[in-house]
This record gives C-alpha cells, sequence and structure tokens, in this order.
C-alpha cells in the first residue's frame, strides 16, 4: 500500500485543487493548515482517515469555528482542539449532494427499467431519487412524469441529453453511519458539510431533505461488502438490479476497493459509478487523458464522461 501523504500536503492540494474557486475561507484555512507546524502537529495525533481536510474543518465549524481569516481560525482551533478532535473521531465526511444525480442520470439512462436502486455510503440517501428531481442539463429541461419537482438539478452538459427519467421501483442503500433526513443532528452535520459561501448548495439540501424525508428509503447499517449480497437479496423481482457508488470509493483501503469491486462483478447487477480517476483502474486504463479535480462517470467499469465532483458539469467523453 502507498504510504500516506504528508499531512501539509494534503491540505495544499485540497486548498489548491478542490477549494480554490469553490470556498475561499476553506482555501484560506487549509493554506494556513499546510504552513503551521503546530497545527500539523495536533492533526498528526489523529488516525490517517480522520486528518482529511473536509472533516476536520467541518468538525469546526459545528462547533461554532468563526468564518474569519487563518489567524482567528487558528486561535479558535487551538483553545477547542479537543472537542474538534472527538468530532472528528465519531464522524465522517459524507457529502449527500443530490446534484450528483445530474451526473449518475445519463448512465441510469442507459439501464433497461424498471430500477431496483442500490447505493454503496449513501449517507441519508438523496442520491437514490433521481427520478424524483428536475433537471436543467444545458438548458434542456427534465420533469418527472408527475410533473414539476421542487428540486431543480442544474448541470453544465455536453453530450446525448436523456429524454426521460428512469423509472425506480425500488431503492436501498447501506453506510457505515447512515444519517436520518428526520434527525435534527444529521440535518445539521450534513448541512455543515456544505462549504460555507455555498448558499445555493444549502438551499438545494434542504430541499432534497424535505423530498426524501416524505418517502425515506431502506438504509442499511454496515460495510459495502457486507451489506450489498443482503441488499440484492431484496430486490423486487422484475426490476434490474443497479448498483450506485458515488464518490466512497477513495474511502476505501486499496485491497478492500478491490474486493468490492469483485464482489459487485460478480454479484451480475449494472455498475454505476461516479467516482475520482484514480479509484477505478479499470476505468482509468480506459481513460483518453486525465483530468485533475474531474471525476469519471462509468457504466459497468467504462467510462461515460467527465463529470465534476458534485454534478456541476458532464462532459461526454468521445466515442463512449
Amino acid at each position: 500500500m502507498a504510504t500516506p501523504p504528508p499531512t501539509a500536503d494534503w491540505y495544499r492540494r485540497f486548498a489548491e485543487l478542490e477549494a480554490a474557486g469553490h470556498s475561499a475561507v476553506y482555501e484560506d484555512w487549509a493554506l494556513g493548515v499546510a504552513g503551521d507546524p503546530a497545527v500539523l502537529a495536533l492533526i498528526e495525533a489523529l488516525p490517517f482517515p480522520k486528518r482529511q481536510p473536509n472533516l476536520i474543518l467541518a468538525c469546526a465549524r459545528l462547533l461554532g469555528a468563526p468564518e474569519g481569516g487563518y489567524v482567528e481560525f487558528r486561535h479558535w482551533l487551538l483553545d477547542n482542539w479537543d472537542a474538534v478532535a472527538g468530532q472528528a473521531r465519531v464522524r465522517m465526511t459524507q457529502t449527500n449532494e443530490a446534484r450528483r444525480c445530474a451526473a449518475l442520470l445519463p448512465a441510469l439512462a442507459r439501464i433497461d427499467g424498471p430500477l431496483a436502486l442500490i447505493e454503496l455510503g449513501a449517507s441519508a440517501g438523496l442520491c437514490l431519487y433521481p427520478d424524483r428531481y428536475s433537471y436543467d442539463l444545458g438548458g434542456e429541461r427534465i420533469d418527472p412524469p408527475t410533473g414539476p419537482s421542487p428540486v431543480l438539478l442544474s448541470s453544465d452538459y455536453s453530450g446525448p441529453v436523456p429524454t426521460v427519467l428512469p423509472e425506480v421501483t425500488w431503492r436501498a442503500g447501506s453506510d457505515l453511519n447512515p444519517l436520518d433526513v428526520g434527525s435534527t443532528d444529521d440535518v445539521r452535520w450534513l448541512t455543515t458539510l456544505i462549504w460555507p459561501e455555498q448558499h445555493e448548495r444549502r438551499e438545494r439540501l434542504s430541499a432534497a431533505i424535505q423530498l426524501v424525508a416524505a418517502d425515506p428509503p431502506l438504509l442499511l447499517r454496515g460495510d459495502a461488502i457486507d451489506t450489498l449480497d443482503d441488499l440484492l437479496a431484496r430486490v423486487p423481482v422484475g426490476a434490474t438490479p443497479v448498483v450506485q457508488t458515488s464518490g466512497m470509493l477513495v474511502y476505501l483501503p486499496f485491497e478492500s476497493r478491490m474486493r468490492l469491486v469483485e464482489r459487485i462483478r460478480a454479484s451480475g447487477a449494472r455498475w454505476v459509478s461516479l467516482e475520482a480517476v484514480g479509484a477505478l483502474p479499470t476505468v482509468r486504463e480506459r481513460l483518453p487523458e486525465e483530468r485533475p479535480g474531474a471525476y469519471v462517470l462509468g457504466l459497468d467499469e467504462r467510462p461515460l464522461a467527465w463529470v465534476g465532483p458534485h454534478g456541476q458539469f458532464v462532459e461526454w467523453i468521445q466515442g463512449a
């Protein structure tokens, strides 16, 4: 297994490749941490998975960190580090961005339905409702058969636009710590995971939570490998089982990730993946190029499109 990157490099890359242009607060904080030996020493006392920039910064904001410059944030963090570390040890980054459905849609639309949709790493299950949202894909509007949804997902889109939404007759998922849209604490954590300046995402999250709360999905607590067979066994007769992963594979150690890949292959289910470029070797080796910061939409391990990590754009790969 590869040696974990130095924490300073991790925070610097987060600032430059992820936060830049999306959150000035997080960019400033992450660059500040990257050059601050005292703060880095505190973070490096945590287990490696708990040092993640998104997790530490969100835990700080959950506990009331002021959203100002790094100097003010540093003083607050040093004064409140024990509480921040305690939250980091028990929480996980579970960003549940409904707009990812705009990026998942082109693959789902290629699968004969009706669909039984299973999401691994489902968080609160907001990405299990691609059939209930409305879409604006590069100016092309798509609504559910029942009419416009209270949740409109917009994405810069380049490629063949689906003309109808998939028919999903059953939806379920699993997560190490599934979140409940009916829980005030869980909703607060989901909201805090949205970066400080992203008010539009916060409004979209609130609307999606209200939609899902009216008809919540089945969510099992447990490891993706351990729960997959159970979920597949529950698929209704006549429905096409579809396993969906959305930005979750990178959190699995490589050996565990490959075991999960083998289980999905052996299951006979269709597989829609929206993952970082390096997460799936079989997808990566089929790409014509690599694009730092972009994710790849795949269907059964074949790349279809470059996509934004949160579904903000979809660009079809030539010849896909």
